[in-house]
């Protein structure tokens, strides 16, 4: 089967990492995918982009199309939101002649789009040609955004329409699932998918462990470690602030912690008020090619903090390496964990119960080991994007 891939995002991060899983998924049961994407937004082409030479031929092209992604994120940054909404409005006109042309270019049988909000364009044209069309969910005009909408009520409009003309519906969560179907009543046929891992980019290497935990000099200490964006909402913040008076008590452990974002400077003032640099490694942003040989280098993972209705990638990503996660007991981790079998829960918002999961966890060796074998056979069994695939197939 042909498919065709559209998305409007910039194709970076956790959304970028999801297009490239679901794409491989897809593929990897035979499948002929091509990805729509923004100019400058192209997921597969990201990584190489980073690395590219500087041969005036290759930068060229890359520029001009990077010029065209930093306006866009100059708008959203920059541009009201009454505004801004506006214009998604108006991008429908523009979908629509680009979606015509890239059906006709590859000879698609099936739209795979994953939703943004005010983008109907593809549904409509899609019923129209009698093409099938697959919405994946992961925004919603129902749930907490980081960017409040203005146009609430005509943003749920237009999100009604889409959730009942699609041909199908991805939730990443029953959570998700549950809101929708209670807002707007008969929605699309619906499969319930959580983020998965790809095992061929999670390769377990225990040299290469070894190696940088040397590199670190943190071979013989246990490793707890955090992987994603230092933002408010993660948790990271709070969680280094209560633990870091803690952790002179505890001279075997160490946080390594991946990542930055706006409380990256107030995370490592608190370590340094703390007096305990040599018990916090800031790695800084590393490139996602690297992520997985620094979550080998951990004993487990710690995520503070999520929400009711997402699918943290991280969760995935560290059990596919033979990690468990110290996780909030929200409703879509805990329909993917199993609770001190393939990670470990905590009360959601209870962040002395976190604090102290965490050290009790530390203190047993044993427990990490048992529990990270359990999360990597449930991700090979259970949650590689193939996985993803074949639930999204099954809706046509």
């Amino acid at each position: 089967m042909n498919i065709l891939f559209h998305h409007r995002t910039r194709g970076k991060g956790a959304e970028g990492v999801h297009i490239r899983g679901v794409t491989k998924g897809l593929r990897d049961l035979g499948h002929t995918v091509n990805i729509l994407s923004l100019p400058g937004a192209e997921p597969e082409s990201s990584e190489h982009n980073q690395s590219q030479t500087n041969n005036q031929q290759q930068a060229t092209p890359v520029a001009k199309k990077n010029n065209f992604l930093t306006t866009l994120t100059n708008l959203t940054q920059y541009t009201p939101e009454f505004v801004f909404e506006f214009i998604e409005i108006l991008f429908n006109v523009l979908s629509v002649f680009r979606l015509k042309k890239a059906i006709k270019t590859t000879q698609s049988d099936l739209i795979y789009e994953r939703y943004s909000l005010f983008l109907c364009a593809s549904v409509w044209w899609a019923k129209r040609n009698n093409v099938p069309i697959v919405l994946e969910i992961n925004d919603s005009s129902l749930v907490h955004r980081v960017r409040k909408l203005h146009f609430v009520n005509l943003a749920r409009k237009f999100e009604r329409w889409i959730f009942k003309n699609a041909t199908g519906l991805v939730f990443i969560s029953s959570e998700f699932q549950q809101i929708a179907q209670k807002e707007f009543g008969d929605i699309a046929p619906s499969v319930v998918s959580p983020n998965a891992a790809d095992l061929d980019a999670f390769i377990l290497d225990d040299n290469k462990a070894l190696a940088l935990r040397k590199e670190l000099n943190i071979e013989d200490k246990v490793v707890i470690g955090y992987v994603g964006a230092f933002v408010h909402w993660h948790g990271i913040d709070w969680f280094v602030d209560l633990i870091a008076d803690k952790l002179k008590n505890h001279p075997d452990i160490v946080l390594l912690l991946i990542g930055d974002g706006v409380s990256y400077q107030p995370i490592k003032a608190r370590i340094s008020q703390s007096q305990v640099e040599d018990q916090v490694i800031l790695t800084g942003r590393i490139d996602h090619s690297k992520v997985s040989t620094y979550l080998s280098a951990t004993d487990f993972g710690i995520l503070p903090d999520s929400n009711n209705y997402g699918s943290p990638m991280k969760l995935f990503e560290f059990m596919a390496m033979a990690k468990g996660m110290v996780a909030p007991d929200f409703t879509p981790i805990a329909e993917v964990v199993k609770d001190n079998e393939t990670s470990w829960l905590f009360p959601a918002n209870d962040r002395q119960a976190c604090i102290d999961k965490t050290l009790a966890i530390a203190n047993n060796i044993a427990e990490q080991k048992r529990v990270g074998v359990n999360a990597r056979q449930y991700i090979e069994s259970e949650r590689q994007w193939k996985h993803n695939a074949q639930q999204l197939l099954s809706l046509i």
